[in-house]
This record gives structure tokens, sequence and C-alpha cells, in this order.
């Protein structure tokens, strides 16, 4: 049993008794909504194309699925939250969105991608998205500088709705989480963009990913959650 007092001038002293009891289903509590949040993201990855082979859930990051005696990934579910993929250990090399779905191969999760990536070897969650809360601003210039457009929308084409060029320098993420590409309709390299990494600045085009070698984004859209 553990006694916690309460003071305040001018009024008696009052004290307010905890059990053992109380204290382990406090506990729980607390473990329960862990559990809760935890749940939010979960993940199967398959060792094999059309989920053949070894498998694992996960509902947590994984810097290297070699360190779970995996060979690659090949084939993926995804069953809460959204994700991005890497190329590469350590959450290197190209990147791809995965959202709530099935990917049984490289071409689900590549999409128009004119990057070939047959398997995956990191992932993590994007724990920012909110398809209903996302704001973000594009910079005609690096360090988040010159013209600028906000957007709360998906744009299949920038240069439709009015950006002048097949460029953007710098993004600032105002709220949620977006996917940009290198090509109008959603196509070639994709680049996600958080609010909670890096405070939502991407001052130089190399901030958007390893893999990112130019500073072409042509379409952009907000992470499903």
């Amino acid at each position: 049993m553990s006694t916690e007092a309460f003071h305040q001038p001018g009024y008696e002293t009052t004290e307010v008794i905890k059990t053992a009891g109380e204290s382990r289903q406090a506990a729980i509590m607390n473990q329960r909504e862990q559990m809760e949040q935890r749940g939010q993201w979960r993940i199967t990855v398959w060792e094999e194309e059309n989920f053949q082979g070894k498998r694992c859930e996960f509902m947590l990051e994984c810097p290297n699925i070699l360190d779970r005696d995996f060979q690659k990934i090949r084939s993926i579910k995804v069953d809460n939250g959204p994700w991005v993929g890497y190329e590469y250990p350590e959450y290197q090399g190209q990147q791809f969105i995965l959202e709530k779905g099935d990917y049984p191969c490289y071409q689900a999760w590549s999409g128009n991608s004119s990057y070939r990536t047959e398997h995956l070897l990191s992932f993590r969650p994007i724990k920012c998205a909110n398809h209903s809360d996302s704001k973000i601003t594009l910079y005609e210039c690096e360090d988040m500088m010159g013209r600028k457009f906000e957007m709360c929308d998906d744009y299949p084409s920038l240069q439709g709705m009015g950006w002048c060029s097949k460029e953007v320098p710098s993004i600032k993420v105002n709220s949620g989480a977006w996917v940009g590409y290198q090509f109008p309709g959603y196509r070639g390299y994709q680049y996600i963009f958080e609010r909670d990494r890096r405070q939502g600045e991407y001052r130089k085009y190399y901030e958007y990913g390893t893999q990112a070698h130019s500073n072409q984004i042509q379409s952009i859209r907000r992470i499903q959650h």
C-alpha cells in the first residue's frame, strides 16, 4: 500500500491511499494504451513473392531485415498505418510508400516508377500521417526562399495547378505526411515528406532522400491513414 499526501494552504491535508491492486491496475492500463498505440501500425513481410516463404509481422520499424535471418522482402501486407520501405538497410536508397493493402510483388509497391527495385531491406511506420489534416508549402528556391505555394490537397500535376517549374528546390511540411513524385501522374522516384522529421523542413533536394539526385517533383499527394 502506498500513501500520497496533498496539501493546500488553508485546507486540511488529504491523504490518498493507493492499494497495491490499484497500482497494478494502473500499470496494466498503461501497458494496454502502449499496445493500442503500437497496434496502429502493423505490417507483415514475406521473403518471396505472392506471400510465400519465410514471414514475419512487425509493429515497429525494422532497420535491417537481414538481422531477422531474411535474405530480402519480396511481398508485403499492410494491415494498419502507412509505412515507407527502403531499397537498402538503415533506411537508405529508393523509398516506396506502403499504405494499407496487399503488395504481392515489387510491381505493386513500385507502381509506375521507372526504377526497378525487386526487394526491400528496411522499413518504418509513418506516424504523423493525417489525410484529413495535411498542409505543405513548396518554395521556388532552396532554404525555403522565394515564391511559395501552400497546398492542402492532392495534385497529379503541379504544373497543371500553376507551379511554373518541374523542380521544387525546398519544402516545408506544415502538417501530416506527403509523398512527392518525380513525374506527373504520381510516377517516377518517390520522396516521403513528414512533419515529425527534420521539423518538417527540407531545405535542399538532397534532404528529400538518400537516392535524390535532383529536385524534380511534378506531382504530390497526401499519405493515406
